[in-house]
């Protein structure tokens, strides 16, 4: 308790605040949302057991997980954190999936400028050109990524939203 304010629990929970009261160093009196949040998804007698289970330095890190735990729920009564894990993650393998194929793009254009070694068997340049562009997997043919990536841009996310507008 910081001088005579209670905390933001014992506000809350219209209490008097205890000079070891558990809740006094991680929800101030300055920052009320901040517990209400908490309790409503948590229940101030559970986040009261976990604090107390736990030694003193993990504490505040403990508090800080509860309080954006919190906050997901809110956004997101179902999946919570894992909802926003979920859609990080998709978004990081599009964007792999985006610079793989700018990679393969780059390095096709690096091979259609750079000329061909000439081959024993190939004596006529029409045939190295042949060579060229035949030789190369479709996924790096430039016409062909442009669509891989328009297609993969336009596939649904978990929420049911387009990953892009």
């Amino acid at each position: 308790m910081a001088g005579n304010s209670p905390c933001a629990s014992c506000k809350l929970l219209r209490r008097r605040c205890t000079k070891d009261c558990i809740f006094a160093p991680y929800f101030p009196s300055n920052d009320p949302q901040k517990f209400a949040l908490v309790h409503k998804v948590f229940g101030a007698s559970n986040v009261s057991k976990m604090l107390q289970e736990l030694p003193v330095h993990q504490r505040a890190d403990a508090v800080s997980s509860l309080v954006y735990e919190a906050h997901a729920r809110v956004r997101d009564p179902v999946y919570g954190c894992v909802g926003a894990i979920s859609y990080l993650q998709s978004q990081v393998s599009e964007l792999q999936m985006q610079l793989a194929v700018a990679q393969a793009e780059i390095l096709c254009i690096k091979m259609q400028q750079e000329p061909v070694m000439p081959n024993q068997e190939m004596e006529d340049p029409d045939q190295k050109s042949y060579l060229l562009h035949s030789e190369l997997p479709q996924h790096l043919n430039y016409a062909s990524s442009a669509s891989v990536t328009y297609e993969s841009l336009s596939r649904e996310s978990i929420f049911g939203h387009d990953m892009v507008s």
